[in-house]
C-alpha cells in the first residue's frame, strides 16, 4: 500500500500501466521491451550500449519524489512531493516485489502466438534494472543498498537522475553500472522554464554534480543526456557544451522530446522535434565539443556523441 499517494492517483497509474510494490516502489513495463518480445524492434540503449530489451526491469524506488516539474516529463508530476518523508523500502523486499510484478504483467506473453518464446522465458528473468520510471531515485535513502542488492543478483543497473542530489551521487559506495544525468538546459534561465524546480538552488545543485561526475571517470559508465523540446531547450549548444565540458562524460545523448503520456497536458505535438533537428542540433554540439556523432536512432529520435569513434561496444551488460 503506497502511503504518499492518493488512491485516485494510485488506480490512474494503475490503468497506466504501473503496479506498486511496498511503499514507494513501482514498476511499469516498457513499450520497447514488448517490441523486443515481438521481435518488432528494440529499444536504443541496446543499440549504443548492449543491453538486451526484454530483459530489462524498468522501476522507480521513489515514486512520487521529485525535485523537478520537468514540462517534458511524460509521467504524471502533479503527484511530485520533494522530501522523502516515508519509511524506505527494505532493498531486498522491493527487487523480490518488482521483479513479480514485472512477471505478472508479462503473463500474457507465453500464450501470444506472435511472441518469441525464448524472450519471454529470458524476459521472467530480467537482468538489467533502468531506475528511471518516475520520480528522482537519488530520493530514496537506500539507493546505495538497491544497487547491491542488483549487483550481488548479477544484474546490472542504470541509474537515471535529474542531478539535484550531487552529494547522493558522490557517497555512493555502490556505483550504477551506467549513470544518466539528465542536463535540462544551457543556462539557468532556461532550467527555470523547463524544469520547473521545486527546490530554489536546483541549477547550482546540477553544477555541483557536474563536477561529480568527472570526478566519478573509470568508476561507472557516465552518460549526460540532453532531452530536446522545441521552444524551450533546444537552443544554445555552445551553453550546453560549456556545461559537458565540466563533467567530461563517456557519452552525450540528445533525445528529442516525445509528446505523450502526461506531456501532452503541458506541451504541443510542435514542441517535438523532427529526428532531422536533432541530429542537426547533435553536429552543432559535436562541433563545439570536438566530439563525433558515433550511433543514432531514427526511430527513437536520439543521437549519442563520444569523443573518439572507438569500439566501446566491448563493454557489454549482463546478459
Amino acid at each position: 500500500m503506497i502511503k504518499m499517494i492518493r488512491e485516485e492517483d494510485k488506480k490512474r497509474l494503475e490503468k497506466a500501466g504501473y503496479r506498486f510494490c511496498g511503499k514507494n516502489g513501482a514498476v511499469e513495463i516498457c513499450t520497447w521491451t514488448k517490441k523486443a518480445i515481438l521481435d518488432e524492434d528494440f529499444c536504443y540503449k541496446q543499440k549504443f550500449y548492449g543491453i538486451r530489451t526484454h530483459r530489462c526491469l524498468q522501476m522507480t524506488p521513489a515514486l512520487p519524489f521529485c525535485t523537478h516539474n520537468c514540462v517534458f516529463c511524460w509521467r504524471d508530476t502533479s503527484i511530485n512531493k520533494v522530501k522523502y518523508d516515508d519509511e524506505p523500502d527494505d532493498p531486498e523486499e522491493l527487487l523480490d516485489c518488482l521483479i513479480k510484478k514485472q512477471r505478472e504483467l508479462l503473463s500474457g506473453f507465453p500464450g501470444n502466438k506472435k511472441a518469441n518464446q525464448k524472450k519471454v522465458k529470458e524476459a521472467f528473468e530480467p537482468k538489467h534494472i533502468a531506475i528511471s520510471l518516475a520520480g528522482e531515485p537519488t530520493l530514496y535513502p537506500k539507493l546505495d543498498e538497491f544497487i547491491e542488492v542488483a549487483e550481488k543478483r548479477g544484474m546490472t543497473t542504470f541509474l537515471v537522475s535529474n542531478g539535484t542530489q550531487p552529494d547522493v551521487i558522490k557517497n555512493l559506495k555502490h556505483l550504477p553500472t551506467q549513470l544518466y544525468i539528465t542536463l535540462p538546459a544551457p543556462d539557468e534561465e532556461t532550467y527555470l522554464i523547463t524544469s520547473r524546480p521545486l527546490i530554489p538552488d536546483g541549477w547550482q545543485r546540477i553544477l555541483k554534480t557536474l563536477e561529480v561526475v568527472k570526478e566519478l571517470k573509470g568508476k561507472t559508465r557516465r552518460v549526460i543526456r540532453l532531452t530536446l523540446v522545441k521552444g524551450f531547450n533546444l537552443k544554445n549548444a555552445d551553453g550546453y557544451a560549456k556545461l559537458i565540458k565540466i563533467a567530461n562524460p563517456d557519452f552525450v545523448e540528445l533525445k528529442g522530446y516525445v509528446w505523450v503520456g502526461f506531456s501532452r497536458e503541458r506541451l504541443h505535438q510542435y514542441n517535438m522535434p523532427t529526428h532531422k533537428e536533432i541530429k542537426s542540433f547533435a553536429e552543432e554540439l559535436a562541433k563545439e565539443l570536438n566530439w563525433k556523432i558515433v550511433d543514432e536512432k531514427e526511430n527513437s529520435r536520439v543521437v549519442l556523441l563520444m569523443k573518439e569513434d572507438k569500439p566501446w561496444r566491448i563493454m557489454k551488460f549482463n546478459d
